[in-house]
């Protein structure tokens, strides 16, 4: 990757297109453009076949100029650094501030690749191309451009191998917060790649990246499970616990968090709470009296006779029944 920088002072991350790459777009585009070239010449001739052989000459100049010449420079103008050869090899010509070329840069790019592609045979490009850092022939050196790669093959993502069947849900329990991800990344690659290597040096491998996992959870695996497993199981229970965290819905989480609320203010001020126990100063139905849940008289009227005093029990001597609600035995 080229460390171009822009006058943003922002680091653009280029790869620059290498001597084969760009040899290929550029024999793709002296195919189209020799064969047009060609065709247009074969048809000059049959139209100025009347003329002298100055007129001839002069015409068969032209036509060499506007073809071979002029047709790449306005091509890579109107398409911006894209050829036919580059659109079909994935390349593209830029500035070397990352920003797209203008007339002046194909004007002097095309300029330099009659002298050193079409007079040479393209000997002085590749000698070029190969000895700069960047792959540029004289025609970039001078025109400030660079040509670049804009088709970058991504690298093939492996999927980590399942775990044993009788493994699945063995570590639901498991504590794997203290886990960095180093480490997770140490284990999906070697998870990966355990059956490209030796199998006493996966085994080595895979008993250190045990013992570290064991260290940071402080579970160790279950007897009889071999490390390689036990790496499997972690690895997909730490891949479920994110698929539930990422797909669960929103209402979910919400509901759970207020049936916690809900029942620990129940606890607290409900009677018997979320545990049962009863509240300091409740009193059970069974011991309420009739009395105690009938509505309060009414007031006597003004003529009617005052109300009898309540009865008191004298000190030392049974309730009175009014309170307890039954008559002690004669």
């Amino acid at each position: 990757m080229s460390g171009l920088v822009t006058g943003d002072a922002v680091v653009l991350g280029l790869q620059p297109a290498r001597l084969p790459s760009r040899a290929l777009a550029v024999l793709i585009d002296l195919v189209v453009v020799w064969a047009a070239y060609l065709l247009i010449t074969l048809g000059l001739a049959v139209a100025t076949a009347s003329l002298d052989g100055a007129a001839v000459a002069a015409v068969s100049v032209a036509s060499f100029l506007l073809i071979l010449v002029g047709a790449p420079i306005a091509v890579e103008t109107l398409s911006h650094g894209r050829s036919l050869g580059k659109l079909a090899c994935g390349l593209r010509v830029v500035r070397d501030d990352g920003g797209p070329i203008r007339f002046r840069h194909a004007l002097v790019r095309g300029a330099m690749g009659v002298v050193e592609i079409l007079m040479t045979f393209g000997v002085v490009a590749c000698v070029a191309s190969l000895v700069s850092e960047r792959g540029r022939r004289l025609g970039d050196v001078f025109a400030g451009t660079l040509v670049v790669r804009e088709r970058i093959p991504t690298a093939r993502v492996l999927a980590v191998p399942p775990p044993p069947p009788w493994l699945v849900g063995r570590f639901a329990g498991l504590d794997l917060s203290a886990v960095p991800e180093t480490l997770w990344l140490e284990i999906r690659q070697y998870l990966t790649r355990a059956r490209e290597l030796d199998p006493a040096v996966g085994r080595r491998l895979a008993e250190r990246l045990a013992d570290e996992l064991v260290a940071r959870t402080g579970t160790p695996p279950p007897p009889g499970v071999p490390a390689e497993a036990y790496l499997a199981g972690v690895v997909a229970e730490r891949q479920a616990r994110d698929a539930r965290r990422a797909f669960a819905p929103p209402s979910v989480l919400g509901a759970a968090g207020g049936a916690s609320a809900v029942g620990g203010a129940g606890a607290v001020g409900g009677v018997g709470g979320a545990l049962g126990a009863p509240v300091a100063g409740a009193v059970p139905p069974a011991a309420v009296s009739p009395a105690a849940v009938s509505p309060a008289p009414s007031a006597a009227p003004p003529d009617g006779p005052a109300s009898a005093p309540a009865s008191v029990a004298p000190p030392g001597g049974p309730p009175p029944a009014s309170a307890t609600g039954f008559a002690p035995p004669a």
